[in-house]
């Protein structure tokens, strides 16, 4: 019979992702960690085999958490789609650092696990699929172009309009939702 776990996966999640948003992918260290924590290493070693498995988990948890609202609201509207990335950078301040301020091989330099790769890819691939979905229903066809103008659209204009906020510890503005707003419907009517 195995001993009780004092402290749980989404813990060593939730305290490693506070570190990596304040201070860098750089500042992570799993002693650390642990000892901010009061756990024993071992602990942090029996749900991550490395620093690199916990980064790549805390990105993998950060980029669900996100896509798939984002997704579930792309599927009705674009616009709310666009705005959906504004409100939740307002409601996850940490997680909106590590999604948009660091890419993934920013915070994993090693080989990652096969399982947490294949989820990546899987990811990635939902996404894709959901842009497609997008363009093709607001465009009428799948050109690159439409892409494109989709992915400049729902995506590189929120991360431009939040990136600065971000990289300042502040709190997004409300113009930022007009302007995303705003370029939103200039692209997408102008790609009719």
């Amino acid at each position: 019979m195995g001993r009780r776990a004092h402290f749980k996966r989404e813990e060593f999640i939730h305290s490693a992702l506070r570190v990596v948003a304040k201070r860098g992918p750089g500042s992570l260290t799993v002693s650390a960690l642990a000892s901010g924590m009061k756990a024993p290493i071992g602990s942090v070693y029996h749900r991550f085999p490395s620093r690199d498995a916990l980064l790549a988990e805390i990105w993998l948890d950060v980029v669900k958490n996100f896509q798939n609202g984002f997704l579930e609201v792309l599927e009705r509207d674009g616009l709310e789609a666009a705005l959906y990335t504004v409100g939740w950078v307002r409601e996850h301040p940490d997680e909106a650092r590590i999604l948009l301020l660091y890419r993934r091989e920013d915070l994993v330099s090693g080989p990652w696990p096969e399982h947490l790769r294949e989820e990546a890819v899987r990811i990635a691939r939902e996404l894709d699929e959901g842009l497609r979905r997008f363009t093709e229903k607001q465009f009428g066809s799948l050109t690159d172009e439409n892409l494109r103008r989709s992915a400049f659209a729902l995506t590189d204009v929120p991360l431009a309009a939040l990136r600065p906020h971000l990289e300042h510890g502040e709190h997004p503005p409300g113009i930022v939702g007009h302007l995303v707003r705003d370029a939103y419907l200039a692209v997408v009517k102008g790609g009719k």
